[in-house]
């Protein structure tokens, strides 16, 4: 179901891998930050490394707490957000139990949007004619290949190496990849989901799924064909099971 945050349409969704008993290691949050403000974000408790439940909740609790103590001061959200990336670092590293997490993060402040990447979550802005408007970059050998023009996203989708990851919340040298500010137009469409979407769909199949429409049939769509490429062994298509979270969120027509 759809709900009103930060001046706009917001829905979620996060669920486990289809192929396993244990726990969803994923979490996600949505912070208000002021009636015309938000931060949504998504962790993914890391793969192979104990209690990655834990180290993803523990890391956007410890976000949360952080940014409703900078609401009571009236912080500036880009601070506060550093800020707080920072105090879910540490968080994490108090845990003591060799644990870690990804951590993508969109502050949404009036119509500016920014990013903030730790890991290879994914982060995109849809404009409603299908031009990506601004997207993270994945801290791993295949994301840093894309963006430097040595493999292309279905190259990379493939790759044998996608799933290696080089930051995480959790360790002593996280780094926090900033964004430039985009200011967001009526219609576009701004995405957080883990890698249980981007490695089981295409860019161009996302772009499609979620650039119109209602935000809860985009949903629904972008799960259920996210879902049923887990489930599959065509060797055509990506196929990777893993747990699933998105964030989708549309600013207002008529908000600031």
């Amino acid at each position: 179901m759809a709900r009103n945050v930060g001046g706009g349409e917001l829905v979620a969704y996060t669920s486990r891998a289809p192929d396993k008993d244990s726990e969803n290691q994923d979490a996600v949050v949505v912070i208000p930050y002021g009636p015309q403000s938000c931060v949504l974000a998504v962790a993914d408790g890391a793969g192979g490394m104990p209690a990655g439940r834990r180290a993803s909740q523990t890391a956007l609790a410890s976000l949360d707490a952080s940014l409703q103590v900078a609401a009571s001061e009236t912080m500036l959200l880009r601070t506060a957000i550093l800020d707080g990336i920072e105090a879910a670092n540490q968080a994490v590293l108090d845990l003591a139990n060799g644990s870690a997490t990804t951590m993508t993060v969109v502050t949404i402040e009036g119509r500016l949007a920014r990013t903030y990447q730790i890991g290879d979550s994914e982060a995109l802005i849809a404009g409603q004619r299908g031009v990506i408007r601004a997207q993270t970059m994945a801290h791993s050998p295949t994301g840093f290949a894309v963006e430097a023009g040595f493999l292309d996203q279905q190259e990379a989708l493939h790759h044998e190496e996608r799933h290696l990851v080089s930051n995480f919340i959790g360790t002593a040298d996280m780094r926090i990849d900033m964004g430039p500010e985009t200011e967001l137009r009526e219609f576009d469409t701004v995405l957080v989901a883990s890698d249980g979407l981007t490695d089981n769909l295409h860019l161009h199949e996302i772009m499609e799924l979620i650039r119109t429409g209602l935000l809860q049939s985009s949903l629904e769509a972008i799960v259920e064909r996210a879902t049923s490429r887990m489930n599959s062994d065509a060797a055509a298509e990506p196929s990777k099971p893993d747990d699933l979270s998105i964030i989708l969120f549309r600013k207002a027509r008529n908000s600031a």
